[in-house]
C-alpha cells in the first residue's frame, strides 16, 4: 500500500474523530470515500497507530464503541512563538495569496488562525505588528479561486495514483484538446500552478497550467510514478517554467544593473563573477525557449548577450520588432 494513501486515510480518520460524539468504526468507513478499498481490521490498525500521536479515547455509548478526540484538544493553550516564527506565520500567508478560494489556501487559513488563537495576548499583539511593519511582495500571478474543484480533484487523483481525463486548452495550437494523463506533482512556479504528469496522448511526461483545464475527471484506472522520476530534476532546466533543450548562455551586465542583479539567484545553475568596474559576468546552463528571450530583454540596455550567437541575434532581432511596433495595427497580430 502506497504511504500517501496510508497518510491520507488517516488524515480522515483524525477529521472524524474530531466530530461532537467521536465515531463508531461503522462510522469512520461511512467517511472514507469509496475508492479507498479497506475494511474494519484495516481501521482498527490505523486507531492504534493514531493513539501513539494523538489523544484518543474510547467510549461505550448504547452499546457501542465511539472513539474520540480529547475534547478540546484542538485548542491547547499557551503555546509559546519566537517572533521570528510569528514573522514566518505572517509571509506564509501572503505568499499563499494566489491560491485565495482553493483548499489549499483555507487550510493555510485555518492552520494559522488556530496558532494565532492560543498565543498569549502579547503575542497577538505583536503578530499584529508584524501584519503592519512585514509583507510579502508576489509579483505577477495568477488567481485560482474559479479552479478551486479542478485543484481539488488533482490532490485527491495525484494521491489514489488514479490517471483523469480532462479537456485542455492548448495555448500553441489555439485549441481544446481531450487528454489523458498520469497525474504525479503539483508544481507551483513563477505565479501559477501547474500539473506534471505523463500524457497519454503525446506518450511523455508533460507539464500541463492548472487554469487551462476545462473540465476534469478522477477515473478508476490506477497510474503510479515511475521509480526514478524526480520532479526537481524534470524542471531543473527551466527559467521559470517553460522546458526545453539546454544552452549555455553567458550575460554581461553593465554596472548599473550589476548593482541589482548581482545579489540574487537567477537560476541554480549559474555562475556569477564581478570584475574589477564592478561589472556583473552570468553564466548559466537553462533552456532555449521563448521565456529566456524576455527575462534577458527585462534588463532593457543593461544587459548583452555574450553567447551563444544564435540567442544574441535573436534577442537584437525581438528588439527590433518591438521597437518598431509603433503601428496600431500591429496589435491585430498578437495571440492573446
Amino acid at each position: 500500500m502506497p504511504r500517501n494513501d496510508q497518510v491520507t486515510r488517516q488524515w480522515i480518520l483524525i477529521q472524524a474523530l474530531d466530530r461532537p460524539g467521536g465515531a463508531t468504526i461503522e462510522d469512520l468507513l461511512r467517511h472514507l470515500p469509496a475508492d479507498f478499498t479497506c475494511n474494519a481490521r484495516t481501521v482498527r490498525r490505523d486507531l492504534q497507530a493514531l493513539e501513539a500521536i494523538f489523544p484518543i479515547y474510547t467510549d461505550r455509548i448504547d452499546g457501542k464503541m465511539r472513539w474520540k478526540l480529547i475534547q478540546g484538544f484542538s485548542r491547547v493553550p499557551a503555546v509559546q512563538f519566537s517572533a521570528t516564527e510569528l514573522m514566518a506565520m505572517v509571509f506564509t500567508r501572503d505568499l499563499a495569496r494566489p491560491l485565495e478560494g482553493t483548499p489549499i489556501k483555507e487550510s493555510l487559513d485555518s492552520a494559522l488562525a488556530k496558532a494565532s488563537a492560543v498565543l498569549p495576548a502579547a503575542a497577538r499583539a505583536y503578530l499584529e505588528a508584524l501584519q503592519g511593519a512585514f509583507s510579502a511582495g508576489l509579483g505577477p500571478h495568477k488567481h485560482y479561486r474559479q479552479h478551486r474543484e479542478t485543484i481539488d480533484q488533482l490532490a485527491r487523483a495525484i494521491t489514489k495514483h488514479r490517471v483523469v481525463e480532462m479537456r485542455y486548452y492548448s495555448a500553441s495550437r489555439d485549441k481544446t484538446m481531450r487528454r489523458k494523463v498520469d497525474p504525479y506533482h503539483i508544481w507551483y512556479a513563477a505565479g501559477g500552478l501547474y500539473l506534471i504528469g505523463y500524457c497519454h496522448l503525446r506518450r511523455h511526461v508533460r507539464m500541463f497550467a492548472v487554469d487551462r483545464i476545462r473540465s476534469m475527471t478522477v477515473t478508476n484506472h490506477p497510474c503510479q510514478m515511475p521509480l526514478g522520476f524526480n520532479v526537481e530534476e524534470y524542471v531543473k532546466d527551466a527559467l521559470m517554467v517553460m522546458r526545453g533543450p539546454q544552452i549555455d548562455v553567458e550575460l554581461l551586465f553593465d554596472r548599473k544593473t550589476s548593482a541589482w542583479a548581482k545579489g540574487r539567484i537567477w537560476h541554480p545553475s549559474q555562475q556569477a563573477t564581478i570584475a574589477k568596474d564592478g561589472c556583473l559576468t552570468l553564466e548559466l546552463r537553462v533552456a532555449d525557449t521563448p521565456e529566456l528571450v524576455g527575462w534577458i530583454l527585462s534588463f532593457g540596455s543593461g544587459v548583452s548577450v555574450a553567447r551563444p550567437d544564435t540567442l544574441r541575434h535573436e534577442v537584437i532581432a525581438i528588439a527590433a520588432k518591438i521597437a518598431n511596433q509603433d503601428d496600431p495595427g500591429c496589435h491585430n497580430s498578437v495571440q492573446r
